[in-house]
């Protein structure tokens, strides 16, 4: 009785955030705010929006066509993710799957986004530890090293808060707020990685020496409300990020990006600050657990 109870109130203490603060969708500026403005607005209530005219004077944004990248970068080899469908750190059966990495000239990666050459699966570049500044830096003079009125609202450094730049091409998210937790599923998994074999199939390998992973099971495009149906009371915000445009996406969010081919896009992140917030967020995680039971051990 006490389960129920307590999922009750977290689903009420969810339609409250929603009722009370948080928007039926994400709005739009038309251009960077002050620091302190976005602070108050967006930053300290956690909520997203979409900054237009936040970087126009970046040459990147004229200047990344396939021409200029072959001319400035081709020849340089990066680190690839390489996935059978373009699913990259994804619950796949009873594993968490990432992509198959490999080292690849630019223009070899160019070559299969043009489709002047044919390869299985999907490749991408992508790396969620600043694989520009590391693997790219002779494209670092065409934008700015920081976004000056974020810095200004938030001195720290570390990656929590997320300003997403699309220089080319869109990029489609599906947001939930963290109040929104309660609704949403975790489960223990074994952590993999993709391989591709000599017949061009994709094979799953065990990452044996590996803790497993938790990871969120439901895909948001097409819910399975049969195993989740408690994911009818989410409430998700959908939104398109298009080139010139830059997503303010705050820290806690839950978030599933798609993007059109050939997208071209830059983080910038900012550490969260650890305040009542954070603290908040802990016990709601806490409290989401406790009321589904144990996490999913099929897939462990």
């Amino acid at each position: 009785m006490e389960s129920v109870q307590v999922q009750k109130r977290l689903a009420d203490f969810s339609l409250e955030a929603h009722d009370l603060y948080l928007n039926k969708s994400v709005p739009h500026l038309d251009g960077p705010p002050k620091p302190l403005q976005f602070y108050r607005d967006w930053i300290a209530p956690n909520k997203p929006c979409i900054i237009h005219n936040a970087y126009s004077h970046w040459p990147a944004l004229s200047r990344w066509t396939p021409k200029y990248l072959r001319e400035k970068i081709g020849s340089k080899v990066i680190s690839v993710a390489v996935t059978p469908n373009g699913y990259a750190d994804a619950v796949v059966g009873d594993r968490f799957v990432m992509p198959e990495e490999r080292q690849m000239s630019f223009s070899a990666v160019l070559d299969i986004i043009e489709g002047m050459v044919q390869k299985n699966g999907v490749f991408y570049v992508q790396k969620q530890c600043s694989n520009l500044l590391q693997e790219l830096p002779e494209l670092v003079d065409d934008l700015e090293p920081h976004v000056p009125w974020m810095s200004t609202a938030l001195v720290h450094k570390d990656p929590y808060e997320n300003l997403y730049c699309v220089i080319s091409g869109e990029k489609h998210f599906i947001l939930l707020p963290p109040t929104d937790r309660p609704f949403i599923p975790y489960g223990l998994y074994q952590s993999a990685v993709y391989q591709e074999q000599d017949s061009g199939e994709f094979n799953v390998i065990d990452n044996t020496d590996s803790q497993k992973v938790p990871w969120i099971p439901l895909d948001p495009l097409n819910p399975d409300l049969e195993r989740f149906p408690q994911y009818r009371l989410a409430q998700p915000l959908c939104c398109t990020v298009k080139a010139g445009e830059m997503l303010y996406l705050p820290s806690l969010w839950f978030h599933h990006v798609q993007q059109s081919h050939g997208c071209i896009a830059v983080n910038f992140w900012y550490d969260m600050e650890y305040d009542i917030k954070y603290n908040y967020f802990q016990l709601l995680e806490a409290l989401s657990e406790v009321s589904a039971g144990p996490p999913d051990m099929a897939a462990a």
